[in-house]
């Protein structure tokens, strides 16, 4: 990927690492590991840190950022249609796939979404399983839990009572 800025967020669940060119971002992903690259922001990072912020803050919902997708045509049509799950609201993979016009890409669908490059920005961590299990977050279940849990969403859990 050539990005020409990155710099990062500490959040209250990790490291985030913004990548950006010019006009717009290119990438935020959660950094696994302590490899921090050398800061080179601008603008168009920084309006992102601060819509980040606040929506860690509980004070925004939604992002109005210029994203630069890239991916292919069907992982670009599953990361349009993740743009479209309010906050506060989760979708089954199954109604994903239904919403993308063909129930049967149920697993290309969940592929695509396991590989979008703009965490918490577009909403991966808003889907879930059919039975309403948290499966699937590239950045880690324990992270999805907390996102779902912060937008106000309990997922059902399992109880032994």
């Amino acid at each position: 990927m050539n990005s020409s800025y990155i710099s990062h967020l500490e959040t209250p669940i990790g490291t985030l690492e913004i990548k950006a060119d010019e006009e717009n971002i290119v990438s935020v992903l959660f950094l696994n590991d302590s490899i921090i690259e050398t800061e080179n922001t601008n603008a168009v990072i920084e309006i992102c840190k601060v819509q980040l912020t606040e929506y860690f803050n509980g004070n925004r919902k939604e992002f109005d950022l210029p994203l630069k997708f890239s991916g292919t045509d069907f992982q670009t049509k599953v990361w349009l249609q993740l743009q479209t799950i309010s906050f506060g609201k989760t979708i089954s993979y199954l109604q994903m796939a239904k919403n993308l016009g063909d129930p049967k890409c149920i697993r290309a669908a969940g592929t695509a979404n396991g590989k979008n490059p703009f965490a918490i920005v577009v909403p991966c961590h808003r889907v879930i399983g059919s039975n309403g299990d948290l499966i699937g977050y590239a950045g880690g279940l324990w992270r999805k839990q907390w996102l779902l849990e912060h937008e106000g969403n309990l997922v059902k859990q399992k109880s032994l009572f």
